[in-house]
């Protein structure tokens, strides 16, 4: 196998990961998804899909999966998936925050405040970097 084969194999995988990833937190949250809408979903292999689903309740969502917590949201919260990266970032800044304020924060959650902060950080560079995001109608 060549290196550009071997390349674009992890690529599926990482698709194929982050898909199943996305569909499994949805679930979670008792939400079914139907369809998911290629053209509008974005990924950034191997660090982060973006995804846009249409749930059988009727609704559309992002979801964001990969190297970091998955997480979903209404899709009014963006219009497009670069915008639902920044999203997402803002919102896991003020997650962290509501953790770190409450009265007993023990070290787990300490642990994972300070994950979000770091994984919110990422998100905003990516979201922030032109060059990632050239090909995208605006």
């Amino acid at each position: 196998m060549s290196e550009q084969q071997n390349q674009e194999e992890q690529i599926r995988a990482f698709q194929r990961e982050t898909f199943e990833s996305a569909q499994k937190h949805l679930a979670q949250k008792g939400i079914i998804p139907q369809t998911v809408a290629d053209k509008d979903s974005r990924f950034l292999a191997p660090l982060c899909a973006v995804w846009k689903f249409k749930a059988q309740n009727g609704r559309s969502y992002w979801v964001v999966s990969g190297n970091l917590p998955t997480d979903h949201a209404e899709i009014n919260a963006a219009s497009n998936a670069r915008e639902a990266m920044r999203y997402f970032s803002f919102q896991w800044q003020l997650k962290a925050e509501e953790i770190m304020s409450s009265p007993r924060v023990d070290k787990t959650q300490r642990e994972f405040a300070e994950l979000l902060v770091r994984r919110a950080h990422g998100l905003y560079e990516l979201y922030n970097n032109d060059q990632l995001w050239a090909n995208e109608p605006s």
